[in-house]
Order: C-alpha cells, then sequence, then structure tokens
C-alpha cells in the first residue's frame, strides 16, 4: 500500500473552525475519499502546521488523479480556504507530497 502525507498552514485563530468543519465533514467527501482508495486518513496539528497521511489502496496516482478531477474535493477546497493555506501541487492538482526520510516498519 502505498503512503502519502502532505502538509499546510493554518489560519491565525482558525483551528476551532477547522475541527468543526471536519467533525461535520460532508458525507460525500468521504464517498469520493473512499473511492479513490484513501484509508486510515489522519490529520495532525502542530501551532499552524497541518500534517496529513493517508494510505492509497489504489496506488497514489489513483488517488491524486480521482481528487484532482472531483467537482466534490473543488468545493470542499473552496470551503476551506478561508481557514487554511494549501499549496496545490500544478501536475497533479492535489496537495504537494511530502518526501519521506524515514521509516521504521
Amino acid at each position: 500500500m502505498e503512503k502519502y502525507a502532505w502538509s499546510a498552514t493554518l489560519k491565525d485563530g482558525k483551528k476551532d473552525e477547522y475541527v468543526k468543519r471536519h467533525n461535520e465533514i460532508w458525507p460525500e467527501l468521504v464517498e469520493v475519499l473512499k473511492t479513490a482508495g484513501i484509508r486510515n486518513y489522519t490529520i495532525w496539528l502542530s501551532g499552524n502546521t497541518l500534517f496529513g497521511y493517508y494510505e492509497c489502496e489504489k496506488g497514489i496516482k489513483f488517488a491524486t488523479d480521482f481528487q484532482a478531477n472531483s467537482p466534490v474535493v473543488d468545493r470542499w477546497n473552496e470551503y476551506m480556504k478561508d481557514v487554511m493555506d494549501m499549496p496545490v501541487d500544478p501536475d497533479t492538482g492535489a496537495q504537494p507530497k511530502l518526501i519521506k526520510v524515514f521509516s521504521l516498519d
């Protein structure tokens, strides 16, 4: 199973709103993520730095392509713009993938 990690910045004073929106995540977005083969998705926060991690049971390319072509993901990204800054990889349309430098299995 391929692993994917991303990072973004939470805007000042937006922690509670960010958490609230994820506690109320849209069912149609959950369905898109599951259909994209995304599993074990977790997001952490340290200061204003967000760190997300998930596993791609259908491969990273499939997961990123599926998300990049989803109008639901486009709506979610637009909805989240006022609480976070997340760069988008122009080649994949997804969050820029972090580079793994260590793994302990």
